[in-house]
């Protein structure tokens, strides 16, 4: 594990004195070096998780090629997402993040719908995550104990606990947590070679180039005629769920050393490492994926490639590596949530705000945690009722709050800071000239992928259509537009008044000029 840095005096000073030009007092403890502040996001983009549990999302909605190519292509257009949000964190590192990003760069307004949205999105990727560890755990565990039956009941029995003890966690372990992140990225990079390794060296034959590269699957009930502008684009899900999550380097950026530099660099190199890394990892998969039959009777899970082309032994090694690796994710994305959380209440915008901007005496937010954590539980009651074929399609589209919630959170900003133009004042890590090209990608991008992702998912899903259940819907444009639908009556009806944006709580430092700060 690297060696974290001690504070030194200069480091811990400044850090406190751009905080307190941007508004705030030093509440929470600066504990995090900059390797920490990396690793929470590396964490919760998580290979192992998003790899493994959202790989029948690509392989059943455009096949191979949806995985081998789609993998990089989406990276790149996430990794120019991840530049234009670094900039902001280095001009901006505060705990609020995005949410504060835009109410500084844009109105009270622009803040407002845009902390609502990350804290869906943050919910909605911490619900998901502890679901996938669920099932991945319940796998593990039947392995050993096969009395212990693969259930949608025992699965999120299994979820309440990981998502209860990730809380605790949280609640009574700050310190070993930064420790903890450092940890899972060495699990991360180490277990993920282990399984690579497995994959080359375990089976008895691997699949052509050919396959790997050009093969194309349509298992999502759709026509083969949608396969290029629909179903093809609905497998990029893969890729979206599981590279998001990076703005946790700027929820942490108030317990983070040298965090105007530090968040910004932890953001995009945490993008960039976990693209290189996925893409391995996929690759590795799909050239074991020998029995295309057996995993297309398997829906597309991941496992079933696993349980074809290795020995038992090897395949529980390879269930046990991704669990571990999903249960430190999930332990990262409590911490990302619990502090937007924090955050947004602590300038008044959650009901109840004045519960859940409280610090305990270790300077941590508590009160955020149990509320996050208890939302999660309850977005993920509906994966409890089996979708056609037993499949808890709840699961995708809870993964479809994640994306939605947080790449519309992301746009926000990004595009406040376009419209900005040069009257934006940068932070030490900036994009200078190139950010009008970079930033105009990166709208049009979320704007697309958005549109795709509240669309039916199965054919199953289209309303008014003959074999239409509501078990098969994606219920994320349900959630997200109810909870969106009440922001907007209640800024309309009430917030409008007294919402000003992030409230300071500090006065200012003399000498400061407060237009600096936008």
């Amino acid at each position: 594990m690297m060696a974290k840095p001690a504070p030194t005096p200069d480091s811990t000073d400044e850090d406190a004195r751009r905080l307190a030009q941007l508004g705030y007092r030093q509440e929470l403890a600066r504990t995090w070096s900059g390797f920490s502040n990396f690793a929470i996001s590396f964490s919760i983009i998580s290979i192992l998780a998003g790899c493994f549990t959202t790989f029948g999302q690509a392989w059943n909605n455009g096949g191979p090629i949806a995985i081998s190519w789609g993998w990089p292509l989406i990276s790149i257009f996430i990794l120019i997402i991840g530049f234009c949000m670094s900039e902001l964190v280095s001009a901006y590192p505060t705990a609020g993040g995005i949410y504060w990003w835009a109410a500084k760069l844009g109105r009270p307004v622009h803040g407002w719908f845009t902390g609502w949205l990350n804290l869906i999105g943050l919910i909605g990727v911490t619900a998901s995550v502890d679901y996938g560890c669920a099932t991945f755990m319940n796998i593990t565990i039947n392995r050993f104990v096969p009395g212990f039956e693969i259930s949608l009941l025992n699965t999120f029995i299994l979820f309440a606990i990981i998502l209860i003890l990730h809380g605790l966690i949280n609640i009574y372990s700050h310190r070993l947590i930064s420790i903890l992140q450092n940890v899972s990225v060495w699990w991360h990079v180490f277990g993920a070679a282990v399984v690579v390794l497995i994959l080359i060296f375990g089976p008895e034959q691997h699949q052509s180039f050919s396959f790997v590269f050009t093969e194309r699957i349509n298992n999502s009930g759709f026509s083969d005629s949608a396969y290029w502008f629909y179903v093809l684009p609905l497998g990029f899900l893969l890729t979206q769920y599981t590279i998001t999550g990076f703005d946790a380097c700027a929820h942490v950026s108030e317990e983070t050393q040298g965090a105007a530099r530090s968040a910004a660099r932890g953001l995009w190199q945490s993008i960039f490492y976990s693209a290189i890394g996925g893409w391995i990892l996929l690759l590795a998969f799909l050239f074991a994926a020998t029995d295309v039959e057996a995993i297309n009777k398997a829906g597309g899970f991941v496992g079933a490639i696993f349980d074809t082309a290795l020995s038992p032994t090897m395949a529980t090694v390879i269930f046990g590596i991704s669990t571990i690796g999903q249960f430190f994710c999930g332990m990262s994305c409590v911490t990302s949530m619990s502090r937007m959380t924090y955050a947004f209440s602590r300038d008044g915008a959650i009901p109840g705000w004045r519960l859940w901007s409280k610090v305990d005496r270790n300077r941590t937010p508590v009160n955020a945690i149990v509320f996050g954590c208890t939302w999660a539980l309850i977005i993920t009651l509906p994966a409890l009722w089996a979708a056609p074929g037993g499949a808890p399609l709840a699961f995708y589209a809870v993964v479809s709050v994640a994306v939605i919630g947080l790449y519309l959170a992301f746009l926000i900003p990004i595009w406040l800071r376009l419209r900005m133009g040069d009257r934006f004042e940068p932070g030490p890590w900036t994009l200078g000239s190139k950010y009008k090209a970079l930033c105009w990608i990166a709208v049009i991008e979320i704007a697309v992928v958005c549109v795709y992702f509240i669309m039916p998912l199965v054919p199953a899903a289209v309303p008014f259509s003959s074999d239409f259940t509501w078990t098969a819907v994606n219920y994320a444009p349900i959630v997200v537009g109810a909870v969106m639908l009440g922001v907007i009556l209640w800024w309309v009806a009430s917030a409008r008044h007294w919402f000003t944006g992030p409230r300071r709580t500090i006065d200012e430092p003399d000498g400061l000029d407060p237009k600096s700060l936008v």
